[in-house]
C-alpha cells in the first residue's frame, strides 16, 4: 500500500507528523505532542484526511494505470 506522511518542521527539527498508516498526528517534541493532541481533536485531522483522499488516492490510481499500460 501507499503511505502518506505530512511533516511539520521548525528550526530544522520535525516536531509533528501526520502518518496515513496511523491515521492521526504524532508529536516528536513536547510542543509537537501538545499540538498533536489538539490537532487530532480538531478540524486539522479531517483536512489532512481530505488531502490524503484528494492527492494520494487519485495519484495512486494514475500511477497504477500507468504501470498496467506498460505491461
Amino acid at each position: 500500500g501507499t503511505e502518506f506522511i505530512d511533516s511539520y518542521v521548525f528550526n530544522k527539527a520535525e516536531y509533528i507528523r501526520f502518518n496515513s498508516t496511523v491515521g492521526r498526528y504524532v508529536g516528536y517534541t513536547e510542543y509537537g505532542v501538545k499540538n498533536a493532541e489538539a490537532w487530532n481533536k480538531g478540524p486539522q485531522l479531517g483536512q489532512e484526511q481530505g488531502e490524503l483522499e484528494r492527492l494520494c488516492k487519485h495519484n495512486a490510481e494514475i500511477y497504477y494505470r500507468a504501470i498496467l499500460d506498460k505491461t
